[in-house]
């Protein structure tokens, strides 16, 4: 854990600290000159500094502190600092504070008040560290990703970016892969990312396997030759099409209990009949299905084959609703916008606002309904055709992240009561949350 470094002339006032800070378990040093301050900041681990405004006897005009807190704050911009102040010098620490000191106190401080934002800084710097690390992360990711053909894939979140990591990773091989999430949230693109940067030849072939007649799938999945009923043609089947490539069933979970024993079989096998035909036909076929069914319960009611499951399901790629990546609503929204339309600080609240059921292709409707009833350009509430909800109801609408409560502090500068208030929260909810988070001592 980083240290609090006391700089203060007066060997009471940093003992006094250092023993209250002991009582809480928080690490602390103390330098009784600016240049004994300094030479610690270079050497040690420092979250926070508490530093006085006087350095020299008799002198109250606070010039030396001023000057200790501008060299602290061009070689270290992000250290939070915290003020001791006599009345005489209240003036000057108040414009600190407007030049970006984290607060300040009178003496004699009061013992609660200066524990509690001595922990909120430190607590906000440790977040502060994390999301830092985790943008680096995140820039390395989408690095990595450029190399990839991505099929003109809008994203910012780092969740989504974590799914085209899997996929471009597994796309090289042969093995079937599960897509699942919610309808709209962009499953078919990820199976397009998979086949684009596979070394397959072949073409990938688009099925919704749910929408295929149960009387229809042997010969839509596998053709049919002349005579195998009614008026039946030679036809070539789904597979033989995506012979070198790859085939993509969507909506597998709706596929009948019929149709998943034949694909069983030529999953097992790679070889299968056409209807009406006792040729055996060999094909290299790589599987790519996708569901928003919970498969899982599928197979305890009886509705889908677990054998089938294991065969498709080597690899499974779980793609978030939007609801859960926020960072992509206001690049998808702008990217369906065409040229001339522009959206208002309003219209964008409101979509961050929104919880977004029908995920992209949701958010791609509503922007060609906005484009269509926007006569002068710049897009508005009005024109969303959504309405703006309550913080009760975003709250409700989706859980808090921790990323959503670290966003908050961040945003307000560790302030809890106006972090809280951003989010609909009651200053003790939010503190519950933050040390569920492990954002709270």
């Amino acid at each position: 854990m980083s240290s609090i470094l006391i700089i203060d002339d007066n060997h009471g006032v940093c003992s006094a600290l250092e023993m209250l800070f002991s009582l809480y378990d928080l690490p602390t040093l103390s330098a009784e000159s600016p240049e004994a301050g300094l030479a610690l900041l270079d050497s040690q681990d420092i979250g926070l500094v508490i530093q006085d405004m006087n350095f020299t006897e008799d002198t109250t005009s606070g010039q030396e502190g001023e000057a200790l807190f501008k060299q602290i704050r061009l070689a270290y911009p992000d250290m939070p600092i915290v003020l001791l102040t006599a009345w005489t010098q209240l003036e000057t620490a108040v414009e600190l504070v407007k030049l970006g000191a984290a607060d300040y106190m009178a003496k004699p401080w009061d013992d609660d008040k200066l524990v509690i934002v001595v922990r909120n800084l430190l607590n906000l710097g440790a977040v502060q560290a994390e999301l830092a690390e985790q943008r680096e992360q995140a820039a390395m990711q989408r690095q990595n990703l450029d190399q990839f053909d991505l099929c003109g894939t809008v994203f910012h979140s780092n969740a989504m970016a974590q799914v085209l990591m899997l996929a471009t990773q597994v796309a090289d091989s042969n093995l079937p892969v599960l897509i699942t999430g919610p309808n709209g949230c962009g499953k078919e693109k990820i199976a397009e990312i998979i086949h684009k940067n596979s070394k397959r030849q072949g073409q990938m072939v688009r099925t919704n396997a749910g929408a295929i007649p149960a009387d229809l799938i042997e010969s839509e999945l596998f053709g049919a030759s002349v005579g195998a009923f009614t008026g039946a043609k030679d036809r070539q089947g789904r597979f033989s099409k995506a012979h070198g490539g790859s085939l993509f069933l969507d909506e597998i979970g709706n596929l009948p209990l019929q149709g998943q024993v034949k694909l069983l079989r030529v999953l097992q096998t790679g070889q299968f009949e056409a209807l009406g035909s006792s040729e055996t036909q060999s094909v290299d076929v790589r599987l790519i299905c996708a569901t928003n069914s919970e498969l899982a319960t599928e197979i305890a009611a009886g509705n889908f084959r677990e054998d089938l499951y294991y065969r498709i399901n080597v690899v499974e790629i779980k793609v978030p609703p939007l609801n859960q990546r926020p960072a992509d609503i206001l690049p998808l929204a702008h990217y369906f916008l065409k040229s001339g339309f522009s959206l208002s600080p309003q219209a964008e609240q409101t979509l961050m606002d929104h919880h977004w059921p029908g995920n992209v292709r949701e958010i791609e409707n509503c922007m060609q309904r906005a484009q269509l009833l926007c006569q002068h350009g710049l897009i508005d509430v009005d024109h969303l055709g959504i309405q703006r909800l309550s913080t009760a109801v975003i709250k409700s609408a989706r859980e808090l992240t921790q990323q959503d409560i670290a966003a908050a502090l961040l945003r307000y500068n560790g302030v809890v009561s106006r972090a809280a208030k951003s989010l609909g929260l009651s200053r003790q909810a939010f503190y519950r949350r933050m040390e569920a988070y492990g954002l709270k001592d």
